[in-house]
Protein backbone atom coordinates (compact mmCIF):
# COMPACT_ATOMS: atom_id res chain seq x y z
CA UNK A 1 0.00 0.00 0.00
CA UNK A 2 1.36 3.20 -1.19
CA UNK A 3 0.74 6.49 1.73
CA UNK A 4 -0.09 9.64 0.34
CA UNK A 5 2.76 12.31 -0.11
CA UNK A 6 3.28 15.23 2.92
CA UNK A 7 3.09 18.53 1.79
CA UNK A 8 6.82 18.45 2.98
CA UNK A 9 7.73 15.35 0.19
CA UNK A 10 5.64 17.66 -2.38
CA UNK A 11 7.81 20.59 -1.71
CA UNK A 12 10.89 18.11 -1.45
CA UNK A 13 9.93 16.50 -5.15
CA UNK A 14 8.93 20.44 -6.49
CA UNK A 15 12.60 22.01 -5.06
CA UNK A 16 14.31 18.84 -6.74
CA UNK A 17 13.25 18.77 -9.93
CA UNK A 18 13.66 22.29 -11.01
CA UNK A 19 17.29 22.83 -9.79
CA UNK A 20 17.15 23.19 -13.25
CA UNK A 21 14.16 25.02 -15.04
CA UNK A 22 11.18 23.75 -15.48
CA UNK A 23 7.64 24.84 -17.06
CA UNK A 24 4.52 24.75 -15.09
CA UNK A 25 3.35 21.75 -17.31
CA UNK A 26 6.05 19.81 -16.88
CA UNK A 27 6.25 19.94 -12.61
CA UNK A 28 2.33 19.15 -13.01
CA UNK A 29 3.36 15.71 -14.77
CA UNK A 30 6.70 14.88 -12.98
CA UNK A 31 4.90 15.34 -9.46
CA UNK A 32 1.92 14.44 -10.71
CA UNK A 33 -0.38 17.14 -8.99
CA UNK A 34 -3.80 18.83 -10.35
CA UNK A 35 -3.06 22.60 -11.94
CA UNK A 36 -4.57 24.17 -8.78
CA UNK A 37 -2.88 22.35 -6.25
CA UNK A 38 0.51 22.78 -8.48
CA UNK A 39 -0.17 26.52 -8.09
CA UNK A 40 -0.63 27.04 -4.46
CA UNK A 41 2.47 24.93 -4.03
CA UNK A 42 4.52 27.04 -6.20
CA UNK A 43 2.81 30.19 -5.34
CA UNK A 44 4.19 28.71 -1.26
CA UNK A 45 7.51 28.36 -2.68
CA UNK A 46 7.64 31.52 -4.27
CA UNK A 47 6.46 33.84 -1.56
CA UNK A 48 9.26 31.52 0.61
CA UNK A 49 12.19 32.97 -2.23
CA UNK A 50 13.17 28.98 -2.52
CA UNK A 51 12.25 29.06 -6.37
CA UNK A 52 12.25 32.15 -8.99
CA UNK A 53 10.40 32.28 -12.33
CA UNK A 54 12.39 33.15 -15.29
CA UNK A 55 11.27 33.96 -18.72
CA UNK A 56 12.78 31.87 -21.70
CA UNK A 57 12.28 31.92 -25.40
CA UNK A 58 8.44 33.34 -24.28
CA UNK A 59 8.55 30.53 -21.11
CA UNK A 60 7.93 30.99 -17.46
CA UNK A 61 10.40 28.85 -16.41
CA UNK A 62 10.40 27.76 -12.62
CA UNK A 63 13.66 27.39 -10.75
CA UNK A 64 15.03 26.31 -7.78
CA UNK A 65 17.08 28.74 -5.59
CA UNK A 66 20.32 28.87 -3.58
CA UNK A 67 17.79 29.29 -0.34
CA UNK A 68 16.17 26.29 -0.67
CA UNK A 69 18.96 24.65 0.05
CA UNK A 70 18.32 24.41 3.61
CA UNK A 71 15.37 22.56 3.68
CA UNK A 72 16.35 20.18 0.81
CA UNK A 73 19.24 19.21 3.28
CA UNK A 74 17.17 19.24 6.72
CA UNK A 75 13.83 17.20 4.81
CA UNK A 76 17.08 14.32 3.54
CA UNK A 77 18.91 14.30 6.99
CA UNK A 78 15.38 13.97 8.42
CA UNK A 79 13.77 11.27 5.74
CA UNK A 80 16.70 9.39 6.00
CA UNK A 81 17.00 8.89 10.03
CA UNK A 82 13.29 8.00 9.68
CA UNK A 83 13.75 5.44 6.90
CA UNK A 84 17.55 4.75 7.00
CA UNK A 85 17.50 5.52 3.35
CA UNK A 86 17.28 7.95 0.83
CA UNK A 87 14.31 9.95 -0.24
Amino acid sequence: MKARRTQYEIFWEILIFCKTPKTYTSIIHKCNLNSKIAQEYLNFLLDKKYISIKEENNKNLYETNEKAQEFLNLFSKLYQNLFEKNP
